[in-house]
């Protein structure tokens, strides 16, 4: 499985990728950010699916931008093109897949700033080919194993929160999903953009890097839990002690 996650706030983005592989109860790492830069152009795509049809969709994405078949000013373009490979391969593969029963199953968030971008632009991108692009609202998107990760984010996380924050909070929810499930794990690979920067800054952490981060939020967090009122339990914990005098 896998757990990627990109947050888009007032001043930039940042994205975060496990790098675990299963394939039965064997694990490998590898790596689920891409990234293209130049001169006003910073563009990633993080994956989710099937490694062979991700690999195959990425290569015949990035032959299109070194063969200088393809060029793109806005980050939609460059979706749409993306999006074009994902439904190449699907062609091409889907069938066979299916014979063996096989989903094809390849979601991707892509983001970033290209030159006539007013700001940074972040998509999730569907294995049909179709996308939506992220809202102020609801300023992230997760795909992979997204379920553990999830509640952190929409308690705490806002459009107009600090790049800062935003890698706080996107580190606890894939902690979230560590925890909760084996298929996603270190290392993580983190990228941040600055709005018109047009320069995509990365690095990966190894556990040793966060562990002492993990035990401070589970300590918070339990401190947090006995800080909480007892009044609301009074009805059931009263009920409890009359049970035990009679």
């Amino acid at each position: 499985m896998t757990y990627c996650l990109a947050i888009k706030v007032k001043s930039g983005i940042v994205g975060l990728a496990d790098t675990r592989l299963t394939s039965g109860n064997e694990f490998s790492i590898a790596r689920k950010v891409t990234i293209h830069q130049r001169d006003n152009h910073s563009l990633f795509i993080m994956t989710s699916g099937l490694r062979s049809v991700r690999d195959k969709a990425i290569i015949y994405f990035n032959e299109t931008i070194e063969d200088g078949t393809a060029s793109f000013d806005k980050m939609y373009k460059a979706v749409n093109a993306i999006a074009a490979q994902v439904r190449a391969v699907a062609r091409e593969d889907k069938a066979a897949l299916a014979e063996s029963g096989l989903l094809f199953n390849l979601y991707a968030i892509i983001g970033g700033q290209l030159e006539h971008d007013p700001e940074p632009k972040l998509y999730l991108l569907y294995p049909e080919g179709n996308w939506v692009e992220v809202g102020q609202s609801s300023p992230y998107f997760i795909i992979g194993n997204y379920g553990y990760g999830k509640p952190v984010l929409v308690r705490s996380l806002t459009y107009e929160s600090s790049i800062e924050f935003a890698l706080k909070t996107g580190f606890l929810s894939f902690d979230a999903t560590r925890l909760s499930c084996n298929d996603v794990g270190y290392p993580i690979d983190v990228i941040i953009y600055e709005n018109n920067s047009f320069h995509i800054v990365e690095h990966r952490f190894e556990e040793h890097d966060l562990q002492a981060i993990s035990q401070e939020w589970n300590r918070g967090v339990t401190e947090s839990i006995n800080r909480m009122p007892d009044d609301w339990m009074r009805p059931i914990i009263n009920k409890l002690h009359e049970k035990h005098h009679h």
